[in-house]
């Protein structure tokens, strides 16, 4: 093999232009090279060029078939209809090389095709533009479901041209277009476009790739139909299991009413008890009152009380109090008996336990408050008061503080009253307000010792609000208890309750000095919850973030970035993924996927998959204010901590 004739080997692997092919020839003749080995680098040089054709040509379709996959794989994933026909349309006009790809719906309402994506396009007119059926290439496409093709659209005569698309075509500035149409079986459906702005030849294989494209396209729309029209259908069919279940419903409610009272009564429910399960059972808001309510007789039958139902909670003449339900307009013959029924049931419930109750509360309160003033008692002492009040302070126990917070609470109101010779107290308030809040304080330390009784735990009324110290169930942790105490004491005096909760403490019984501190630690959550706006709810210090750590003593750091990003964390770990460097990637470019895909080296395809992923590990609130703050506080301490280990 000549020299000259390996240059072309050499041209073939380095992938040079056409024109660098001629340049061994060319040399060969001006070096005087004799004819036949002249002859024998021309046969060389076609060689190589026909090589590099079908090198090209294999690139070419290699890419063609890796579009159609790609399509292929977002049809099978299909969530969106319009990110899928822009993702096609946007492929069909990188692969033909064209300057712009559209694709165009038909509407056979107006009995023309309309503009639903474009890639490429600067005029609005354009993108706006309608053809009637058999207007324009487009509208020809349409009409006879064929495609066609032009090199030069104002001068070929074939199509009908109209004022209204000629103006929009030349604002887009259009030469060279074609069009193949949208088919479902033999229906056209619309037509998918590729133009450019100067005049160019479309070649057989551009033109059978378009119409590649716009199968899948047609595939699309019509999936997307059928998934709108099997959403509807089961729409349907949901609203008429929703009659049958109604009416069956009906017929069962008689039979469990009765068993969830008798349920209420066995495991030595309250009042409270049976108005919340009584609120399941009616699908309604119940609750008992012991308001004077004009309206109700003292004969236990339930009537109409404005927009409510009412049934008298009454024993020997006494009224003790009414049932009252509310959301319920209407209420049929067997739901009005089960509200009379459950009335009856909590006057036996309130006689039984009345004396009792008022009873065990006092000798709760007194055994909690030494726990937390007398550390220095004798723990045997201890024991055998708990124990006759069946509460186990050699178990794990926490501390909660509870606060009714409602509409301008603030710290000067939750104040002791001082009262000067006016009437009023130092924080202006006259008698009736202070009163009401006195009133809110007993019955919030009610509900509670009645709660701390039911769950073997203690209960007392200090420092303006109520302090609990529950027992700690095997499943159960500190930010449980006071999410279900805020819950269970709102339900039970319909006001919004805040409670925070200490970090468990190990044994009270054995060592009462830990409790004051706990009790501090309690205090120091309901006062954060309150500056945080989260009146009505419950949490521990480790439910704050951040805030948390400062609550805590000490912070468990480990711990925060657990709670906050463990699943991510633990995601990468079990499926070598890179979830986390997406995170702090993406924080770190301001939230913008592009810039992120940039940072990571990725498509930005792949950004929106991890970010995804991200979702439905942390939830899909993780990108509020708040969630990301303590998120990207996470990956701090995360990326520390990993430091540290290594």
């Amino acid at each position: 093999m000549s020299h000259d004739q390996a240059s072309y080997l050499e041209l073939l692997a380095r992938g040079a232009a056409a024109e660098a092919y001629d340049r061994p020839v060319l040399l060969a003749r001006a070096s005087g090279t004799a004819p036949d080995e002249l002859a024998a680098i021309e046969h060389a040089k076609q060689l190589a060029l026909r090589v590099r054709a079908e090198l090209e040509g294999r690139r070419r379709r290699e890419a063609e078939l890796s579009a159609l996959f790609e399509t292929a794989h977002d049809l099978a994933g299909l969530r969106d209809l319009d990110a899928v026909l822009r993702a096609i349309v946007q492929r069909a006009r990188s692969l033909l090389g064209t300057e712009v790809a559209y694709l165009s719906l038909n509407d056979p309402s107006a009995g023309d095709t309309y503009m639903r994506v474009t890639e490429g396009s600067v005029s609005a007119r354009f993108q706006q533009l309608r053809l009637g059926m058999g207007e324009g290439l487009g509208g020809l496409v349409a009409q006879t479901a064929r495609p066609y093709v032009t090199d030069s659209y104002f001068d070929d005569a074939r199509f009908e041209h109209t004022r209204t698309i000629d103006t929009a075509v030349s604002d887009e500035g259009l030469v060279a277009i074609l069009g193949v149409p949208l088919m479902l079986g033999s229906q056209v459906i619309g037509v998918l476009f590729a133009a450019d702005r100067r005049e160019r030849v479309f070649e057989r294989e551009q033109v059978a790739l378009l119409g590649s494209f716009a199968a899948h396209a047609a595939v699309a729309i019509d999936t997307a139909n059928l998934l709108a029209e099997t959403r509807s259908a089961l729409a349907e069919l949901e609203r008429a299991n929703e009659i049958i279940r109604d009416h069956s419903g009906v017929i069962e409610r008689a039979s469990e009413v009765h068993d969830r009272l008798t349920e209420v009564v066995l495991r030595g429910g309250g009042v409270h008890d049976v108005a919340a399960a009584l609120s399941e059972v009616l699908d309604g808001a119940v609750e008992f009152t012991d308001d004077d309510l004009d309206a109700t007789g003292a004969d236990g039958r339930a009537i109409r009380h404005g927009d409510d139902w009412v049934a008298a909670v009454s024993a020997g003449g006494e009224m003790l109090g009414a049932l009252v339900l509310r959301g319920r307009r209407d209420l049929d013959p067997v739901d009005r008996r089960t509200l009379e029924r459950a009335a009856m049931v909590t006057s036996l419930l309130l006689l039984a336990r009345r004396s009792a109750h008022d009873a065990e509360q006092r000798v709760r309160g007194e055994l909690l408050d030494d726990l937390l003033d007398a550390a220095d008692r004798d723990p045997r002492l201890l024991r055998e008061r708990a124990a006759r009040l069946r509460a186990d302070l050699d178990a794990p126990h926490v501390v909660l503080a509870a606060r009714i917070d409602g509409p301008g609470t603030d710290a000067a109101d939750r104040e002791a009253a001082r009262w000067d010779t006016t009437g009023r107290d130092t924080a202006g308030r006259d008698s009736a307000a202070v009163e009401r809040e006195t009133a809110d304080r007993q019955r919030l330390w009610s509900a509670a010792s009645h709660l701390a009784a039911t769950r073997s735990g203690l209960a007392a009324a200090r420092d303006g609000g109520t302090v609990l110290l529950l027992p700690l169930g095997p499943e159960d942790t500190a930010s449980d208890l006071a999410r279900q105490t805020a819950r269970q004491l709102g339900d039970t005096l319909r006001e919004l309750v805040t409670v925070g909760a200490s970090a468990p403490v190990a044994a009270p019984a054995g060592d009462p000095r830990p409790i004051a501190g706990a009790y501090a630690q309690a205090r120091r959550c309901l006062d954060a919850l309150h500056l945080l706006g989260r009146s009505g709810q419950g949490a521990a210090a480790q439910d704050l973030g951040f805030l948390g750590l400062l609550l805590a003593d000490p912070g468990d750091i480990d711990g925060f970035v657990q709670r906050t990003m463990g699943e991510v964390v633990e995601y990468d770990r079990r499926r070598g993924t890179d979830l986390v460097r997406t995170l702090d990637a993406y924080f770190a470019s301001g939230m913008s996927p592009a810039r992120t895909k940039d940072d990571l080296h990725v498509h930005v395809n792949t950004v929106a998959q991890r970010l995804e992923r991200i979702s439905r590990l942390l939830g899909p609130d993780w990108q509020s204010p708040a969630r990301a703050l303590e998120i990207q506080l996470a990956l701090r301490l995360h990326a520390m901590s990993a430091a540290v280990a290594h």
